[in-house]
Formats: structure tokens, sequence, C-alpha cells
């Protein structure tokens, strides 16, 4: 059942700002730490939005891209079509030397989409080497002469580490302070934590955080009593409820890290521009040891600049939103971005799952400028440690992305943000296309080898009817497909090998070319296993299959041979049935078709080396994938690690058992958490009732504890009366 809280309708502008400097004199009262655990309700309405009509713009759409946005989408999409028209032109004459036979045409068909996908990457990067190549301009702005409004950093969790968070925020805090700018902030901790364990800790957690920053920042904590519509569904209770105190927020994920430059530079932008909504940093991969986290965050570092740049040149206002390190203009997000559910049963219906792009596309509709900012630097988070970790993380994604289909077509959307859509549905349905290329190649393979020709037609005829390929145009093809896979790359190395400094910042050249060597070998065989990971997810979910809300492995760890063995076994039967299906008939489609195989039949060992921290570790003292941010580690990054080892000195302690022997950190507890598990009259809540009987048919603690289900342990510790019910009882 659906309950959001119904707001009050948005206050004028003049009664808002009133409103504001009411809540900025409290703000700075003079109280203890342990002030209410949120502040005054100070409602935002979200209007939910619909998809089925065109919304009129509730601000001054700008006018048509200036000549520079221009110019980078005539690169990026005329360049991408003109270099599918060339390589699709080229493959039907490859087949067209004889009678084209249905899987020939299909041949073709596939390999045109799949290719227009790659082609897009190429030019975007061709786009970002021109945009790096033009002399800084600065923002084009002056700053505004009034001191910005309040900013919230919002930081949604979901049963994550708490002392990583806390850490991470303290030290985001004390970054702040040292710029005197830390009074136009407030940190609200948005929990919809479902593990009874991590939230004991949690509440523990933010009280050491308020009592570590003291009167330098408020720290504003809610959990939610029941995980309404998942993050979006968070942000959402957030904005209704307390979203008219904040001029802006900051929306940060658990694993994020911002300097205060980085978003004192956001937030004067967004004072600056009236009309800007949304503005999306560039987040760099930074913080694991782990091989494939080494891998992504080297690769994020090389090609990543040039690719978001080109991405930023293009996109101009229409750009995109990833759903954290960006900062939002509150009362915008509110009156734009009411996500409606979507029609039908999961997967495809329900709660649109990647909300970012679709709140982009609706902040865009509505009139607001949505830009992204790659030159803005001091925006980090942290990769997945191993290539499972990534994919069971992906599933979700993939699952987001392909509801899309159901968004893409909505009235009103400008054709940028629809490209924003299109591309995250093309991010994994290009996976299925590119199986599909292979099997359409295999069975040709097998049907020139092995099918005997029909000599006796009903049609009369000379010759029988053979696929037939022009392979000299083959060979092209091929050398053309790799050269655009690669040129991102190419150009990502080129350029930082003629900057000395970003040179200097790996170590040599020498270390920068081995380890884009490695990379470029490893993204190629994990990217056939990620091909067919991702082929299974599209499939799971055209099925039907929902990909539930887990939370994330945010710190390195591998995963055992057993687990890897039962994950990859079926990848590695396919590519030795391939080769033995192919290495009698043909040994240069086999030559061909070798990265690929070569990726399915290692995709064990692979696997289970790419969460391996001690093999990242070894790598990383020959220099070998190692980023700038290890050889001179930011003070930011160093401070937050400091603050999440303290927290967990001070929070090793800390549990249920902990609670029942400690009552002023159940108090503590209590008074974050509250009582917020009162149910509607009618409507009762059965695991509060069946934790409360089974307590009080309990005669010892230990007897109650061992009868709770882990979620009649969340009600009991949301419930003060049940929880001093256990607390009488015998231990």
């Amino acid at each position: 059942m659906d309950q959001r809280v119904e707001a009050d309708p948005p206050a004028p502008a003049d009664r808002l700002a009133e409103r504001r400097a009411d809540h900025w004199a409290d703000h700075w009262a003079d109280r203890p730490a342990d002030y209410p655990s949120t502040p005054p309700g100070m409602p935002l309405d979200m209007p939910t939005q619909t998809f089925r009509r065109t919304v009129r713009a509730q601000v001054r759409t700008r006018g048509r891209p200036w000549t520079a946005t221009f110019i980078a989408r005539l690169v990026v999409f005329g360049g991408a079509l003109l270099l599918t028209a060339l390589a699709a032109r080229q493959m039907a004459l490859a087949v067209a030397v004889g009678e084209v036979t249905a899987l020939q045409a299909l041949l073709v068909a596939i390999f045109t989409v799949t290719f227009w996908w790659i082609s897009m990457s190429t030019t975007s990067a061709l786009a970002g080497l021109l945009r790096s190549l033009q002399p800084s301009a600065g923002s084009g702005t002056a700053l505004p002469q009034e001191a910005p409004g309040l900013c919230a950093l919002v930081m949604p969790v979901y049963n994550e580490d708490p002392a990583a968070t806390t850490g991470a925020l303290a030290a985001i805090a004390e970054d702040l302070e040292r710029t005197g700018a830390a009074g136009g902030f407030e940190i609200f901790i948005l929990s919809d934590t479902t593990d009874p364990a991590v939230w004991v800790v949690e509440t523990a957690a933010v009280v050491r955080l308020r009592e570590r920053l003291g009167s330098t920042m408020k720290v504003w904590y809610r959990h939610r009593a029941r995980n309404i519509d998942r993050k979006s569904g968070n942000i959402h209770d957030f904005v209704i409820r307390w979203g008219g105190r904040y001029e802006t927020m900051l929306v940060l994920d658990a694993d994020s890290l911002m300097t205060a430059a980085s978003i004192l530079a956001l937030r004067e932008r967004m004072a600056a521009d009236p009309a800007l909504g949304l503005v999306q940093t560039v987040p760099v991969l930074i913080g694991r040891d782990s091989l494939f986290a080494r891998m992504q965050q080297f690769a994020g570092r090389i090609y990543g600049p040039i690719v978001a740049r080109g991405v930023a040149a293009w996109q101009g206002d229409d750009g995109n939103f990833w759903g954290h390190n960006a900062i939002i203009r509150t009362q915008a997000f509110a009156q734009a971005c009411g996500l409606p559910r979507l029609p039908g049963r999961k997967p495809f219906g329900g709660t649109i799952m990647s909300h970012d792009f679709v709140e982009a596309a609706l902040l865009r509709r509505a009139g607001w400028a949505v830009q992204m900012a790659p030159e803005i630097g001091g925006s980090w988070e942290s990769s997945p440690p191993s290539l499972l970790d990534f994919a069971m993380r992906d599933r979700r994604w993939a699952q987001g992305n392909i509801q899309h289909l159901a968004v893409i077509g909505a009235r009103g959307l400008r054709w940028p943000s629809r490209m924003h859509l299109l591309n995250g549905v093309m991010s994994y349905l290009s996976s299925p296309l590119w199986f599909a290329l292979i099997l359409v190649g295999v069975g040709l393979t097998v049907q020139a080898y092995l099918l005997r020709p029909k000599y006796f037609t009903e049609a009369f005829q000379l010759f029988p009817t053979w696929p037939r390929f022009d392979s000299e145009r083959m060979i092209l093809l091929f050398v053309l497909t790799i050269g655009a896979l690669l040129v991102p790359k190419i150009i990502g190395l080129l350029r930082a090998m003629i900057d000395r400094s970003v040179v200097k910042s790996f170590g040599d050249a020498r270390r920068l070319v081995v380890g884009w060597i490695f990379e470029v070998l490893l993204s190629a065989l994990f990217a056939p296993i990620m091909m067919l990971i991702q082929s299974r997810h599209v499939w799971s979910i055209l099925r039907g299959t929902d990909s539930g809300w887990g939370p994330q492995r945010r710190d390195d760890g591998g995963m055992g041979l057993r687990e890897a063995v039962r994950f990859h076994l079926g990848h590695t039967a396919l590519g030795l049935v391939v080769v033995a299906a192919i290495a009698p008939l043909s040994i240069p489609v086999l030559a061909w078709l070798s990265p690929v195989l070569a990726g399915w039949i290692l995709s064990i060992p692979l696997s289970w080396g790419s969460g391996s921290a001690w093999l990242g570790r070894k790598l990383a003292a020959l220099g070998i994938l190692v980023i700038p941010e290890e050889r001179e580690i930011p003070a930011l990054v160093t401070a937050a690690r400091t603050e999440r080892e303290a927290a967990e000195a001070d929070l090793a302690e800390v549990s249920l058992g902990r609670l029942l022997g400690d009552p002023a950190l159940a108090d503590r507890h209590f008074a974050l958490a509250g009582d917020h598990w009162l149910a509607e009259r009618g409507h009762p809540d059965v695991e509060m009732l069946t934790a409360a009987a089974k307590v009080a048919d309990a005669r010892t603690r230990a007897e109650a504890l061992g009868w709770l289900r882990p979620v009649e342990r969340m009600r009991l510790l949301g419930d003060r009366r049940t929880f001093d019910t256990l607390l009488s009882l015998p231990a």
C-alpha cells in the first residue's frame, strides 16, 4: 500500500524564502548533539507526473543549442551514422556475392544495429578530444552577489556499512568547515535499512557523527518504516517532508566522496543560473585493490575524461543524471520529478528502478537545464570488487534500463533525453544482439560446410544456393569493428601521453603504456563473459523475473573457486562446444572468434582472479594499473579513511545485546528510530503483533531473541514498549 505523505501546496517564492530564514536561525541555535532526529517539517508538493500527455514547461525553456553544442552533436550523431552506413554497406556487399539467404540478411541487420552502438562511443571520444583541445573559457557566468541558500547533503543508505558512510560524511563536513562554508550545509541521512544488526550500528554511528561534528554541521536522520519505491521513494519522502527547507540538495551514494571545492563550485554554479535544475559531476573510481577494480579505475582515469567531455559537449543543457554526486534544485525536482508507477506487473511495471535517467528527462521537459560538469574534479566513488559483484549490481541496472522502453515515448520529452533512455536500453540489448550475431555467424559456417546443396529445385537453376561471402570485405569489416572499439582507448592514451603532468601522475610513460596494454587485454577477455551475463539478464527480465533489492558489496573481496565454477561452468562449456564445432570446419572462422572463445573458456579463472586483492597489489607493486590518486592520495580520501577506522573502533561492540545492557545507548537509538511501526486503523502490522506476542510469551531475553525473525527484530528495534518488555525479562 502506498503510504506517501500528502504534502502542503508549495509556498510562493517570497514566503518560501522567509520560512527558510526562520529555519536558518533555528539551525544556528546553540543546542547539544541530542537535538531531534529530524528538523521541523517544511514540505514541498511533488505531484505525480504523467507520460501520456504533454506537460507545460514550468520555467522558460532555453532556445536552440549554442554553436559548440550543435557542432558536437553533428560530430557524435552525424559521425556515428556515417560510420554505421559505411560498415553496413560493406557487410551488405560482403554477402551479396551470391544469392542472399535469410541468415545472411539477419546477419547484416544485427551487425548494423550493434555497430551503431559501438560507433557512438567512438564519435563521443572524438568530440571529447575536440573539446579538450579547445582553450578553457571558464564557466561563462559571474558568481552571485548573494550567498546561495541552504543545501542538504543527502545520503540514502540501505544496509550499508555505517562506519564507512558516516566516516565519509565527517570528512566532507570537516573539509567544508576548513573553507568556512559549513554553515550553508546540513547532512541528511535517509535510511531504508532492513537488517536489524546493521540498524543498531547505524543509529549509534549517527549519534557518534553528531557528537563528532558538534556545532560544525547539523546531522539529521530518518529511517523509513517501509521501503516504498526504493531509492526514488526515499528521496520523494525527503522532498515532500523537508524539501522546502533547502534551496538545493547534493545527492551522495554510500560510497561517494566530494571535496569542499567541488561542492562549492556546484552550489555557486546553481546559484548563478536560475534556470539550472541539476548539475552532474563525473565521479572517478578509486579506493579498491582487486584486479577487477584496478582495471575499472585505470580505464576511468585514462578514457573517462575524454568520453565524459564528449558526452558533456553534445548534451549541453540536455544532460543526464546518474543518481549521485550531483546537485539538484530542490523546488525544481519537486515540481517535475514525481515518478508514476509503470502499469503492469514486475519486472516491466511497478516502481521505476533506474529513476535517475527519467528524473533528468522530466526536469528537462519542465524547462530546467540539466548539465554535466566534467571540469569539476574532486568527485569520487568506488568500483565493485569483482566481476560477479559487478554482474549482481548490473542485474538491477539491466531491469531498470529496459523499463525505459515504457518511458522513451513519453509526451513532451526532448530528443536528447530520449537518446539517454535509448542508450540505457541499448547498453543491455547490445549484448544479446552481439551473442545473436555470433550464433548466426556460426550457423552460416555450419550451413556452408555441412549442408548438402539441393541440386533439383522447383525453379530451374544451373547452380545450387550457397551462402557466400567476400572474404576481403569481411576482413575489412573485422578491422573496422576492432578499430571502432579501440579508438576511444587509443585517443585516451594519446591524450594522456601528450600531457607531461598526466604522464608524471602515472609514474612514467612506460608504466602508463604497460597499464594500458594490460587494461585492453583484460577488458577484451572480460567483455565476452559480460556479454553472456547480460544476455542472461535480459532473458530473465523478458521471462518476468524481478531483480529484487539487495545491498551492494563495496569492499575488496573475491569469490571462492567453487562459486566461480558454479557461476561460469556454462560459459566455459559453451566456449568448448563452439571450438569443437568450428575447428574441423573452418580455421579462419575459429581465429576470428578466438578473442570471444578465449574469454568464455577462461571465464572461471578470470572471474576468480578478478576479485583478488592480492593479485591487484602485486600488479600495483610493479606500477601496473596504478592511478594518480594512489601515488598522491587526496587529503579528503585520507581523512575519510581515518574517520572510518576511528568509527569502526568505536562501533565494534555495538549490537542488539549491547543495547539491552546499555540504557543510554538504547535511549539514543530510540531517539533516532522513534516509534514508527504504528499501523493505520484497520491495517495491523502483522510482524509487530507477532514480535510483541513472542516477547510477551518468553521467559528470558535469550528465548525471545531466539524466537524473533529478522523482520520481527526490526519491529522490536522500532517500538520502545516491546523493547522495554524484553528488557524486563531475565537475561
